[in-house]
């Protein structure tokens, strides 16, 4: 890490690129899962091209590293350098409600860089984190989310932690896009095929009126630098039914999710086994 932090911006990039080439290299069952998810999704593409959009995913990872090291030097008048905004007037609007802002996210382009970038840019946030089995990698992770402002909620504290964030009309950003096993989620529809999804934005919003907002970091190759997108809220269901809201809510949210990495394939985690928890009787996809 402190290597990369010394060398100049552009090679401590392609250095990281390379190491994350590597990892591609070394790492068999990753491109195996990563390659099955893009079979899943996209049956109509070319190997060829699920073999460029798989390699795609270990440089929009390496090119995340090469600017995690640096997050204590970036500042306000130097953040634009690697981020900027796309419809913030969206994040805005939601703001103002004061209801609280639950931004829908996912392990899209550099989601380390925009809430990093957000904070600096004056909105701080808290994002939820496991405590890593590593203390050292535990205490680094830590200091890189909050050198800027941003707060950490420990995900046995979720409940307490967010609704207090929202209470307090702050912001929280959750990570929508991964497996959850079936105590912990529903099944709702992802690239056409059920998939474990957490039902926790759309039961918080229920709960508390707190507005969701669909916030992705992508990188611009034209632009040399990564946008924050944000778009308009997501509506919740309310039939009055909760149960029947919080599926309907759900589905909306995976669809966005959906419609997002259709948009940039190549930025988004494919070597997680996102279709890993099955309904009852259906057989394993992996």
């Amino acid at each position: 890490m402190q290597l990369l932090r010394r060398l100049p911006r552009a090679l401590a990039r392609v250095v990281a690129i390379a190491m994350g080439m590597l990892v591609y290299f070394l790492y068999p069952r990753l491109r195996r899962v990563g390659m099955r998810n893009l079979e899943l999704c996209f049956p109509e593409k070319s190997l060829a091209e699920r073999k460029r959009i798989l390699c795609g995913v270990y440089v929009s990872l390496g090119r995340q590293l090469a600017e995690v090291p640096r997050f204590p030097d970036y500042t306000a008048e130097n953040v634009g350098r690697i981020a900027d905004y796309e419809g913030l007037e969206n994040f805005l609007a939601a703001e103002r409600r004061g209801k609280g802002v639950l931004f829908l996210t996912a392990h899209m382009g550099g989601w380390e860089i925009g809430s990093l970038a957000h904070s600096i840019y004056g909105h701080p946030l808290h994002a939820v984190m496991r405590p890593l089995d590593n203390p050292y990698l535990d205490r680094l992770t830590r200091f890189l989310r909050t050198c800027h402002g941003n707060w950490v909620i420990d995900k046995n504290e979720f409940a307490r932690g967010v609704l207090g964030a929202l209470r307090r009309g702050e912001t929280v950003g959750v990570l929508m896009d991964t497996n959850m096993t079936q105590s912990e989620g529903i099944f709702v529809d992802f690239f056409g095929r059920p998939a474990c999804t957490t039902t926790s934005i759309a039961r918080l919003a229920l709960r508390t009126g707190a507005e969701i907002v669909p916030a992705f970091t992508v990188w611009d190759a034209k632009a040399g630098k990564y946008h924050i997108h944000f778009e308009p809220s997501v509506e919740p269901t309310q039939t009055g039914d909760l149960e029947v809201d919080v599926a309907a809510t759900t589905a909306e949210c995976n669809r966005v999710l959906e419609r997002m990495i259709r948009r940039y394939p190549d930025q988004w985690l494919w070597v997680h086994r996102r279709w890993k928890t099955r309904p009852p009787g259906e057989p394993s996809l992996y």
